[in-house]
């Protein structure tokens, strides 16, 4: 074991990269206060049985992917590897759905699964989530598409898609899983081991493998949309109305299932073909079972989640979204002994005044610090020597420019300001 590599599927965020984070979580946060939400911060870990009931016992995540341990107490945590489970356990220990209804939320943290790292995808990654509590109506799933979809516009990025589906509710999709089982029995040992084991626990689970061969047998099978029970096609037919109204562009996708057995009526997936094979930068839908299956009284629920890696290689492929360089406003040269201490108390100065100032502290020749301060590219270097510093003034050089003048110590700030204006 390196002591000094990271643990696979895990990434420092530093430099220029980061100021690309931060540029990004910026945008979310103030579409975030624009729709309303509310940021929530919850434990990065929670007792193992609320992901087994709410994410299901036969998905991958709960089934391969969960990072699980016994704590101390003999208590069974798990590192959340998914934030909606987790937004529904703290809108019930503190009685949210007591207050002004729907309740809107958004959380955006590190979560954890333990699958083989590729490019967009970690063990631990990055999720932007927002879920809206206790309303059924079919315009706040349009909501969760459309601010998404307003997000990737702000940042950029072209040519994504959003496919739409229904995959009804418990009173219409027996009937229909009972008709996708008469479709794939006879082809069943064409397809992949894990379908295979899903087949009777979970059919519907198949239509979301990506193996070539089971896609292929699954090209024919009945959709569940010919299925849905009135309800259900009458609450799809008004989302379709409203993003038709929004000019919101979908395309349908009735195989459409996604991976969580907590969803009901709505889903939809955000594609970019950008990205190759895993090219969903973005998913959610309906979930009006959920909160009742963790302890609740039933309330209907809808929400949507990003991996921030994700939509990043995304951005980075179309190179829409490089943050502005960040430099110091001024660099401050000085000769040693008085002229360090009086530069360091004009640093201090100028970043009380809300200015990026830097100065030497290695000891450098005022050459070895003008190539530091031109490696920073910084916007103004100052120069204090000991005969501007008598006269209680330093050279100002303006490097964008080239040009340098004599100015007062008293009135340095202000010069640098309207400089900068």
């Amino acid at each position: 074991m390196a002591l000094t590599t990271s643990p696979r599927g895990t990434a420092d965020i530093f430099g220029s990269n980061l100021e690309t984070w931060l540029k990004l979580e910026g945008y979310i946060r103030d579409i975030c206060r624009t729709y309303g939400y509310q940021e929530l911060r919850t434990p990065m870990f929670e007792h193992t049985e609320l992901f087994q009931r709410g994410i299901g016992e036969t998905t991958d995540i709960v089934e391969k992917e969960m990072y699980t341990f016994t704590d101390r107490g003999g208590r069974s945590i798990t590192l959340r590897p998914e934030g909606t489970a987790p937004v529904v356990r703290a809108f019930l220990e503190h009685n949210m759905g007591q207050g002004p209804l729907p309740v809107k939320l958004f959380y955006l943290g590190p979560m954890f699964r333990y699958e083989r790292p590729q490019a967009g995808r970690y063990r631990q990654f990055h999720q932007f989530g927002l879920e809206v509590l206790g309303s059924a109506d079919p315009l706040l799933d349009v909501e969760t598409i459309l601010l998404p979809v307003e997000l990737y516009k702000t940042c950029g990025l072209e040519g994504f898609v959003v496919e739409l589906n229904s995959i009804g509710c418990p009173e219409c999709r027996p009937r229909y899983r009972d008709e996708l089982k008469e479709y794939i029995r006879p082809h069943i040992g064409e397809m992949c081991s894990s379908c295979q084991a899903r087949f009777e626990r979970n059919p519907m689970r198949l239509l979301d493998c990506k193996n070539e061969g089971c896609r292929k047998v699954l090209a024919g099978a009945p959709v569940i949309t010919d299925y849905l029970c009135p309800g259900c096609a009458e609450h799809f037919a008004q989302v379709r109305s409203y993003l038709d109204v929004l000019e919101v562009e979908y395309v349908l996708n009735p195989k459409l299932v996604r991976g969580f057995d907590y969803y009901t009526r709505t889903v939809f997936e955000v594609t970019f073909a950008g990205l190759g094979a895993q090219n969903a930068i973005g998913a959610g839908g309906r979930y009006d079972g959920l909160i009742e299956e963790v302890g609740g009284s039933p309330t209907p629920a809808v929400g949507f989640a990003v991996g921030v890696e994700r939509l990043l290689l995304a951005l980075e492929s179309e190179g829409s979204f490089a943050p502005e360089a960040r430099r110091p406003d001024a660099f401050i040269v000085q000769f040693g002994g008085e002229t360090k201490v009086r530069a360091a108390k004009l640093m201090y100065e100028l970043r009380r005044a809300g200015l990026h100032a830097e100065m030497d502290h290695l000891s450098r020749s005022v050459r070895a610090q003008m190539k530091a301060a031109n490696r920073l590219n910084a916007r103004w270097v100052l120069i204090l020597g000991e005969e501007e510093l008598l006269a209680g003034q330093a050279k100002l050089k303006d490097m964008d420019r080239g040009t340098e003048e004599l100015v007062d110590l008293a009135v340095v700030r202000q010069h640098i300001q309207v400089g900068e204006e």
